[in-house]
């Protein structure tokens, strides 16, 4: 289970949610947005990263006029489109990412969307909701042991985005097992709601790690130069364990579908036992009640209705004696 973490901050006065130089050793200073404003590369390995409020109104514009980023990337980074996807131009390199969504009351399928830009000597970042990635990147940068520059800050947030999503499954995979030792008692509908939740966040978890993973091989693939060669095997490592995780997420789909037919087979099968049991019973009390509603119909010449024929008894005991055979055939027959 993962614990609360501090999400990123912001005053809501402007976008910026935080910003860090980091200084190539792995820290940082501190920078607010006026000074981002003037900030131009100056120590050697220098890197500006900002993290931004994409909803922020004039955010698509400062993308354009401050970082000259043509306007339909500018709309891309801003958009509420978030299918991951990642591609370069020129000498930067664009992402849109999908994470895991850890905010109160999210559902794992209700996955979180960072866009991101980098030319090599600037990270922009930005989001819409609460994300516990960026934070947890700058937390590190805060203690001198974060990334040292542009490509190994990308790696390190996409490794952290992808590493969030295993424990989802990991959730996913406990409730089946926990769901396969418990019995059919525990409350069949319950059970059932569960697994088809389980299943939906199946497909809807691969219906994003899918994508993620073509954009994880863009960014290899295609990065700029200054991505360099540690960065692209960081990010084939990235790539590996998503492949995995999506192997996982077909292996608990899978799992749940089966969970799912055995607890239907088993309320089947107690269904007909029962229905099995009642044919049985009705089968045995039919000639008996066939019986007693011949003789208690209200017409004359009843066999044994005549005072001192003790004809009670001897009902009694034919029905006795009918039920007693009944019980012996159906005992051969197997039927209980």
């Amino acid at each position: 289970m993962i614990h609360e973490l501090p999400t990123d901050e912001g005053d809501g006065a402007m976008p910026l949610l935080f910003g860090r130089v980091l200084d190539s050793e792995g820290g940082a200073r501190t920078i607010d947005w006026e000074a981002v404003q003037a900030w131009r590369p100056g120590a050697e390995g220098e890197v500006l990263w900002v993290h931004l409020l994409r909803t922020h109104p004039g955010v698509q514009q400062w993308l354009e006029d401050h970082l000259a980023i043509p306007r339909p990337t500018a709309e891309l980074l801003t958009s509420d489109d978030t299918r991951p996807r990642a591609l370069r131009e020129g000498s930067t390199l664009v992402a849109t990412l999908r994470g895991i969504n850890f905010n109160p009351g999210a559902e794992p399928e209700d996955m979180l969307s960072m866009q991101l830009w980098s030319d090599g000597a600037r990270v922009v970042t930005l989001r819409r909701l609460p994300q516990q990635t960026p934070r947890i990147i700058c937390d590190e940068i805060d203690a001198g042991t974060g990334p040292v520059d542009a490509g190994s800050l990308v790696t390190a947030l996409t490794e952290d985005l992808i590493d969030r999503m295993s424990h989802a499954i990991i959730d996913m995979n406990d409730a089946i097992n926990e769901m396969e030792d418990e019995t059919i008692d525990t409350g069949t509908d319950a059970m059932l709601d569960k697994i088809a939740t389980i299943r939906r966040n199946c497909l809807a978890l691969k219906r994003h790690m899918s994508p993620q993973h073509e954009a994880l091989l863009a960014i290899a693939n295609h990065a700029p130069a200054w991505f360099e060669d540690h960065d692209r095997r960081e990010i084939a490592e990235t790539i590996a364990r998503l492949r995995r995780y999506i192997d996982d997420l077909d292996i608990s789909k899978e799992s749940a579908i089966v969970l799912q037919d055995d607890i239907r087979a088993r309320v089947a099968a107690s269904t007909q036992r029962t229905q099995n049991m009642l044919t049985i019973v009705a089968g045995i009390f039919l000639p008996l009640s066939f019986i007693t509603g011949l003789l208690g119909i209200n017409v004359g010449d009843i066999p044994l209705a005549t005072p001192g024929s003790h004809g009670f008894w001897i009902i009694v005991a034919m029905c006795l004696g009918i039920f007693a055979v009944e019980l012996l055939i159906a005992r051969k027959l197997k039927w209980f």
